[in-house]
C-alpha cells in the first residue's frame, strides 16, 4: 500500500483508535486500514457487527491489530476491565467502515444494540470524533432514507467520508464504494484531535 508522505503518519503514533467494521463486501478493505494504522504506531481496537464476520473473520483483525476483537456487547472488552464505557473514555477517535445502510439508519436513531453501535454510542463526539465511511450499492446510496439519515448524522456531529463511484460487487456502477484505505487514513488524520 502506498502511504504517500510517511511523515504524515507519525501523527498516528500512540493514538487510541477504534475501528468498527460493518457487514458489507467492502469489509476486506478495512484490513488494509487497520494494518496501516498499526504500522504507524496507533493502538487499534476493532469492533465488528454480526454481519461483518460473514465477510472477514475476527482472526484477521486480531492478527493485524494484535488485540482481541470486540464482537459481543455482553462480553468484556478486556479481562482487566469489562466496562465498555470506561474503555471508550480512552479512545481518541472511532471510524466505522464499511458503514452500511443499516448501520447509518441505526446510528441516526440512536440504537446501541451491537458491539459497533454500542461503542460509538458512548463516545463524546465533541472530543472523540466518530468517522463514518458509508459503503453500499448505488441504489441504496440514493435512497431518500439514506440521504435523510446522512443529514441527521452530520447534524449530530458525525464525520462522514463521502463514498467513491465505480464498480460494485452487485454488478452495478455508481456512487457508494468504500474509499481506499489511504483516503480513510486521510479522513482519520483530519478528524483526530490535536495531541
Amino acid at each position: 500500500m502506498d502511504h504517500g508522505d510517511p511523515a504524515r503518519l507519525t501523527a498516528l503514533s500512540g493514538r487510541r483508535i477504534a475501528v468498527g467494521v460493518g457487514g458489507g463486501i467492502a469489509a476486506y478493505k478495512v484490513a488494509g486500514l487497520v494494518s496501516t494504522l498499526v504500522q504507524a504506531g496507533a493502538e487499534v481496537t476493532v469492533a465488528m457487527t454480526a454481519s461483518a464476520v460473514r465477510f472477514v473473520t475476527p482472526l484477521t483483525f486480531e492478527s493485524i491489530s494484535g488485540r482481541a476483537v470486540y464482537l459481543d456487547p455482553w462480553s468484556p472488552l478486556d479481562r482487566a476491565d469489562p466496562q465498555h464505557v470506561r474503555f471508550a473514555r480512552e479512545l481518541e477517535l472511532m471510524i466505522v467502515a464499511p458503514c452500511t445502510m443499516n448501520l447509518l439508519a441505526r446510528f441516526a436513531v440512536g440504537m446501541a444494540d451491537d458491539a459497533v453501535t454500542l461503542l460509538a454510542s458512548v463516545l463524546d463526539r465533541s472530543r472523540q470524533p466518530t468517522v463514518l465511511a458509508p459503503a453500499m450499492n448505488e441504489a441504496m446510496w440514493r435512497q431518500p432514507a439514506t440521504q435523510r439519515n446522512l443529514r441527521t448524522l452530520r447534524e449530530d456531529n458525525f464525520v462522514v467520508v463521502e463514498p467513491t463511484s465505480g464498480w460494485h460487487a452487485c454488478r452495478s456502477d455508481g456512487p457508494g464504494r468504500l474509499p481506499e484505505p489511504e483516503a480513510l487514513v486521510d479522513a482519520i488524520l483530519a478528524a483526530l484531535p490535536t495531541a
